[in-house]
């Protein structure tokens, strides 16, 4: 079970505000990069719900836009698409492409043979805490 960390006294908007807030940033500037990051990962019309009344794949949106509004240098992603529908997760790896394309580094763990396999990326192997394999442009291997 994915636990978002979302905070339920705040609008999916306040969610993804307070990793502005507590860098400092303008009213203007929250407002505007809020905005754009809701509409990027296709939120914005839930802006003003409470994450209760999200289902699993909104809030997960919602943690994503949050973890991406401040445009940080790395991304960790554990998981990302381990609860979602096909159609949502694909849109969650879309939006990871896209963060990626900005300059930043997207580390992401999965199993899911089908997302590795299709974006041809790179694919590190770990096995009991060492790295076994690094390809450029890997596939999924079962080990």
């Amino acid at each position: 079970f994915q636990d978002f960390k979302l905070l339920d006294d705040r609008t999916v908007f306040e969610n993804v505000a307070i990793a502005l807030e507590v860098r400092g940033r303008s009213d203007t500037e929250i407002q505007k990069e809020v905005e754009h990051t809701l509409k990027l990962v296709e939120i914005w019309d839930k802006r003003n719900l409470f994450p209760k009344q999200l289902s699993g794949g909104e809030a997960q949106r919602v943690a994503t836009a949050r973890a991406v509004v401040g445009k940080p240098d790395i991304v960790l992603a554990d998981e990302p698409t381990g609860d979602l529908d096909p159609q949502t997760a694909w849109g969650v790896i879309q939006l990871l492409n896209e963060i990626n394309s900005w300059g930043t580094t997207v580390v992401m763990a999965t199993h899911n043979q089908e997302i590795v396999n299709t974006l041809k990326k790179r694919v590190v192997i770990l096995k009991k805490g060492k790295i076994t394999k690094d390809t450029k442009e890997g596939k999924y291997e079962l080990h």
